[in-house]
């Protein structure tokens, strides 16, 4: 047994695992304490993954190596392709998980990573000395020593739990909530601040009439997540199910107002504006006489289900009768009641981009402590904070992702050079670059700098190579190839597609909207002889490249400018008052936020072009 480790990570969460499998894999010693190893991972909302711009981080956590894709993949039960009717910019994957498998897995993954040890216990105060961590001390008095430690604590922080008017304290329900680290880092200068989230009943699904309502299967052709060999296509196993309130349900909802937690003043912290309760859709549209919902299975083997869309803080009788006012539902029987949850944040504007703390050396945040919501944005933060803080360790040079180069990059970035004012969720439209930033082509985008950096390993890598060679080649055959019209004819008229009345490139065809390149190689035979290696999401791969091609370039060439002021760096700890050229209002923003780059202190709101060009001229001349 060991008391002194490299990295001490708190809390197994999505978060707290990522972090302690990355750094592990890549050679530190870690020590991952967690309040009870028969929950680490654990799906505390919805049993699901990914989602929009959700799905595009999962991808991206697997390109880079991390695990949430593999163990997707592994426990999934139905999956679905969201806005596949529009651009593949948009098109997000998401998988309905048996959440109690998804936590077996990561017990598994985290009991067989080398280098990595469990501890179950609370950890009550951090070892903090001249500003620089030195390990934590838990519950049960022990000292354990690191030079790293990473803070994924979830909702746990001073966590107090509301059904109505009864609070109980606590960081989910069953566990008991985490105190003293809050006032501990307040007394040494950190600002902290309260939010809340919510989660619905959870129904007894032996009590449902699944014969009236509507079931939502998964997609006929499936994919996947992880673009690892270890995973197969998810299998649908069974369907989740429409659900509609109603004014009848509405009107017993509104019973509650007067006890509820969210209107009497009793909750201090902000709520997530896209995920909102219940009640709060009530108010906010106080106009629609019925709100979609979506009843989801929590496992195969279990009768437990999710009411997706009913978040809700209500007393307990009122969520009773207005879910007997559901169609369908007119007998339920709930496990336990919908709650909010109130707990500890610190505005992340205190982090550098690697996710360690700009006030104590060494010290890392991840996840919910830092304002955001989500398991995905959660395990991204901690696959970051897991490999940066390995990486300082061992004299390597940080890794930050940047705007166009991931989603993960879009995340870190805002909540370090903005700051969040509500629980932040990721979506497509965050992100300025996000046709270059495409779940398709994580792989591409991600997984040599895994490989570099010891996380993906020597087959994703050879795979990569594969794949880019099998594009460029298809690519090189389909803009030297030539089509003569009579071999097309017959198929563009089944197409609704103009027919040719000359030769042409193979490329002009695919441009069209109307033509795949599956299709035309039932007419070309050629062409079925130069896709007839590769996998799906190759040739799936080479049509974007053709078909939007002109607005990758166009993103691209963007991106190019930005990197100009992201490659401009700022002096760490520079004095902003010193340059009165700039505003006063910018030169509180940035002695506050302190930037790394010029790029980043284009983006913090307050700091205007002007003031920018003042920085270009100081730093850049």
């Amino acid at each position: 047994m060991k008391f002194k480790y490299d990295i001490i990570v708190v809390g197994a969460g999505h978060a707290g695992c990522e972090a302690a499998v990355a750094a592990a894999k890549m050679g530190s010693q870690v020590l991952l304490i967690t309040m009870d190893m028969t929950k680490v991972a654990h799906m505390s909302c919805n049993p699901a993954i990914g989602g929009v711009a959700k799905g595009q981080i999962v991808r991206e956590i697997d390109a880079l190596g991390g695990q949430m894709g593999i163990i997707t993949d592994k426990s999934a039960i139905q999956f679905r392709m969201l806005n596949r009717s529009k651009g593949p910019a948009m098109w997000s994957p998401r998988a309905q998980c048996d959440k109690y498998k998804f936590t077996e897995l990561w017990k598994t993954t985290l009991e067989n990573t080398d280098n990595l040890y469990l501890w179950q216990d609370t950890v009550s105060k951090l070892d903090i000395e001249n500003n620089h961590i030195k390990g934590v001390y838990t519950q049960l008095g022990v000292h354990f020593k690191a030079n790293a430690v990473i803070l994924t604590t979830g909702t746990f922080m001073d966590g107090i739990m509301h059904v109505g008017r009864c609070q109980a304290s606590g960081g989910r329900a069953g566990d008991q909530a985490s105190t003293g680290i809050t006032q501990q880092l307040v007394e040494l200068g950190f600002e902290a601040g309260r939010m809340k989230t919510g989660t619905p009943v959870r129904i007894d699904g032996r009590t449902i009439n699944f014969s009236i309502l509507t079931p939502q299967e998964g997609d006929d052709v499936s994919s996947k997540f992880s673009f690892s060999k270890q995973t197969s296509p998810i299998e649908n196993k069974c369907p989740c199910y429409l659900v509609y309130t109603s004014s009848e349900v509405h009107d017993e909802l509104r019973k509650g107002f007067s006890d509820s937690p969210l209107f009497n003043g009793t909750i201090k912290g902000i709520g997530p504006r896209y995920c909102p309760s219940i009640e709060d859709k009530l108010n906010t549209f106080a106009d629609k006489d019925q709100h979609q919902l979506f009843l989801e299975p929590e496992s195969l083997e279990e009768k437990e289900y999710y009411l997706n869309g009913f978040s809700s803080s209500l007393p307990l009788e009122v969520q009773i009768e207005a879910l007997q006012k559901i169609e369908g539902f007119e007998n339920v029987h709930i496990f336990r009641p919908g709650y909010a949850i109130e707990y500890d944040y610190f505005p992340p504007t205190c982090l550098r981009h690697t996710m360690e703390t700009k006030a104590v050396n060494g010290l890392y945040f991840a996840g919910q402590i830092n304002g955001t919501t989500g398991y995905e944005e959660a395990a991204a933060q901690g696959l970051m904070a897991g490999i940066n803080a390995h990486r300082k360790l061992n004299s390597l040079s940080e890794i930050v992702l940047q705007r166009d180069q991931a989603y993960i990059g879009v995340l870190i970035d805002d909540l370090v050079t903005k700051g969040v004012d509500e629980p932040y969720r990721m979506f497509t439209s965050r992100a300025e670059y996000r046709i270059l930033l495409r779940g398709d082509n994580a792989d591409l985008r991600l997984t040599p700098l895994g490989y570099e950096i010891g996380l993906a390993d020597s087959q994703r890598f050879e795979a990569i190579k594969q794949k880019e060679s099998d594009i460029n080649r298809i690519l090189k055959f389909i803009k030297n190839f030539s089509v003569t019209p009579e071999i097309v004819k017959d198929f563009l008229i089944q197409q609704n597609s103009p027919i040719l009345t000359q030769k042409r490139k193979l490329y002009d065809l695919i441009l069209r909207n109307e033509i795949s390149i599956n299709g035309l190689s039932q007419v070309i035979p050629e062409l079925a002889e130069a896709i007839s290696e590769p996998d799906s999401e190759t040739i799936e791969e080479v049509e974007i490249l053709i078909k939007y091609g002109g607005y990758i370039d166009r993103e691209k060439s963007a991106a190019e400018k930005m990197h100009r002021l992201e490659n401009t760096r700022i002096k760490d700890n520079f004095d902003f008052n010193a340059l009165h050229s700039l505003s006063i209002e910018a030169r509180q923003k940035l002695s506050k936020i302190q930037p790394a780059t010029i790029g980043q202190a284009s983006r913090i709101p307050g700091v205007s072009p002007a003031d920018i060009n003042v920085l270009l001229v100081y730093f850049g001349r």
